[in-house]
């Protein structure tokens, strides 16, 4: 498989990744993330890693800067269904997803980037009015 599927659910894009990951592919994963936000005008983006069973320093770091490239263009982030096996290693090898939020599962994440949502629209109406 040379693509991961990318589907459109209201105002956010799903993105669930069914097996392991090869830079190549990870690489290919965030151009087709980044058009669509900008195609759709999509605020949100639940990335699901439910499967894998291992995330690499680069699949890591691609999708930090994915999540920073997305926040630039409006849309927040959430990672979702990380094994406690892939939270471990990461910690003990050092590595974060700083800028990405995380959920134990799409539903929480769904619910995460609703609220997110909600408190920035929040705060442009507080800026608002203070203008």
């Amino acid at each position: 498989m040379d693509r991961i599927p990318i589907l459109k659910m209201g105002d956010l894009l799903l993105v669930t990744i069914q097996f392991e990951l090869h830079d190549r592919l990870v690489m290919t994963l965030q151009d087709d993330l980044m058009r669509l936000i900008a195609e759709t005008g999509a605020h949100g983006v639940l990335i699901d890693i439910s499967a894998l069973d291992l995330v690499d320093s680069f699949t890591a770091r691609v999708i930090a800067n994915s999540a920073e490239m997305a926040r630039i263009m409006d849309a927040e982030t959430v990672l979702v269904g990380m094994q406690p096996a892939v939270a471990i290693t990461l910690v003990e090898l050092g590595l974060s997803f700083h800028g990405v939020h995380t959920a134990l599962n799409a539903e929480k994440g769904e619910q995460l980037l609703r609220k997110i949502r909600g408190s920035l629209a929040g705060e442009s109406s507080d800026d608002s009015a203070r203008e």
